[in-house]
């Protein structure tokens, strides 16, 4: 219940910005705020504006450590929606921070285990309207910041290609469900490549679609022109059916404009012949660069040119000069803001925000030395540039990232599509329990180089596998124009159909 703020609150709240005022100036801002007050807490009265849950399920149950060989699932259910749909037979995981009523949330955080939404975010209806089955919640990384596996206080995802070693993040339970074979399909969230680092690691198909094809309604956000979330599959095929149901106007998230849909499964059996794609320079020889993950991918590109594609090497400097700056002052800006003083809810949205995660998410004034080091350390540099230097950093950031969209665009112009390594590096070791700071931050963020920058410039992008090196997945990702994945299902699935992966 809202209320009144006394003088002492008035006080506190003047002091935390910078002001001096009396007592006799705080006394005329409790009589000039009262009609104010008054209008907030006429609010606790109203009941709130939320979808209702369209159908019935029981609880589930926490795994036990036999039902979860990989650490990959946080909760289990087995809730039915209709009858029949495109998605009938089917069982799908979501990543732990999708709403799911009556089923807990915790996002990957301790402080909040119990926490239970009362609303369905909206792809768990379209999922349950198709036919489709929701077998339970995938674990996640802490709060979502990771893009390793090894930050989730319910312990670390492991690897079903190789024990041990990293799924990617942050949808790591995500990924390690449907390459153990556990689920059919699974949701990933991606807002520096946490879909498709995943899938490159553990040998799967993942898509970041266009930024608002899919409603983000329900999902708990990490910066609000960044959040994305997707399918993960073994194949293509599977893919493309989910993005069907997926895709789509919900007419509660604000971010859904002009969005354009296709029937992506239609695309699949088109093949290659003639189409252009442009294998991007900047996407290899980095730093942490493997030579046998770029030799692989290149060797894809080969093999697209032998199905008859057209293939070129193209050059998008912004790639490397634009890419991870103008991600990292967006993301590192927002991190305080959205995840700390608005409680995972964001701001300046209109859409639909889910009170019971907000409402939840206070408590992390109470457990902030408990947070993974992920996010200790990014809302520690993000609560320094906001005090020091009050969002420049962001708003430029947010004007720059219309000329690195301009920049990919000028080379789509050229091309159909733009090919490069998902990942620099395979799947690495999961740090030890007591891992220093350093490493579990550097395997967290290292994975990030060459997706984060689509998350910026909202292009389309999946990973596919394309081969293995040292028993572990090399993946390919193929990123289209705005609004069409359906070119990119194309290319994925004549890639697909061309031999076994594994053996290339």
């Amino acid at each position: 219940m809202f209320e009144k703020p006394s003088v002492a609150d008035l006080r506190h709240a003047a002091e935390q910005l910078g002001m001096n005022p009396s007592m006799f100036y705080l006394n005329s801002v409790q009589d000039i705020v009262a009609p104010i007050v008054a209008a907030y807490a006429a609010l606790d009265a109203i009941p709130d504006e939320k979808p209702a849950v369209k159908y019935p399920r029981e609880r589930g149950h926490r795994p036990t450590e036999a039902e979860n060989p990989h650490g990959a699932w946080y909760w289990k259910t087995a809730i039915k929606g209709a009858p029949q749909g495109k998605l009938a037979g089917k069982r799908v995981a979501l990543k732990d921070n999708v709403c799911l009523a009556g089923v807990p949330m915790m996002i990957g955080a301790g402080f909040l285990e119990g926490s239970v939404p009362d609303i369905d975010a909206t792809i768990v209806e379209r999922i349950l309207d198709a036919g489709g089955e929701i077998a339970g919640k995938a674990v996640c990384e802490y709060y979502c910041v990771s893009g390793g596996s090894h930050t989730s206080a319910t312990g670390p995802v492991h690897n079903p290609r190789k024990r041990g070693f990293t799924t990617g993040g942050s949808s790591s339970g995500s990924a390690a469900l449907v390459a153990a074979g556990e689920v059919d399909m699974a949701i990933g969230g991606d807002q520096a490549g946490s879909i498709r680092i995943p899938a490159s690691h553990c040998g799967i198909v993942g898509m970041k679609p266009t930024y608002g094809l899919i409603p983000y309604t329900g999902i708990g956000p990490l910066e609000f022109t960044l959040d994305t979330c997707g399918p993960m599959t073994m194949n293509v095929a599977d893919n493309a059916l989910l993005l069907e149901v997926l895709a789509g106007r919900d007419g509660l998230d604000s971010r859904q404009r002009n969005v354009v849909l296709a029937h992506y499964t239609s695309a699949l059996g088109l093949g290659v012949n003639g189409l252009r794609i442009g294998v991007l320079k900047q996407g290899f020889g980095h730093r942490n660069s493997e030579p046998d993950v770029d030799a692989t991918v290149r060797a894809a590109a080969k093999r697209f040119e032998a199905m008859g594609a057209i293939i070129d090497d193209v050059s998008v400097p912004e790639h490397l000069s634009l890419g991870f700056p103008v991600w990292a002052a967006i993301r590192g800006d927002a991190a305080c803001v959205t995840l700390l003083e608005m409680n995972g809810g964001g701001i300046g949205h209109e859409g639909f925000y889910p009170l019971s995660l907000i409402n939840a998410s206070m408590a992390w004034r109470k457990h902030a030395d408990e947070f993974a080091d992920t996010l200790k350390i990014a809302t520690l540099l993000s609560k320094y540039t906001l005090d020091r230097y009050g969002g420049h950093y962001y708003a430029k950031a947010q004007n720059l990232r219309r000329r690195l969209r301009a920049a990919y665009d000028a080379a789509l112009q050229s091309y159909d599509l733009l090919l490069l390594p998902t990942v620099a590096m395979k799947a690495t070791p999961i740090p030890a329990k007591g891992a220093s700071p350093q490493e579990i931050t550097r395997r967290s963020w290292e994975p990030t180089r060459n997706t984060c920058s689509f998350n910026v410039s909202h292009h389309p992008a999946i990973s596919i596998p394309c081969g293995m090196a040292d028993g572990l997945p090399v993946g390919l990702m193929l990123v289209g124009k705005h609004w069409d994945e359906s070119t990119i299902y194309r290319a994925a699935s004549a890639f697909e159909r061309s031999g076994d992966w594994q053996t290339f």
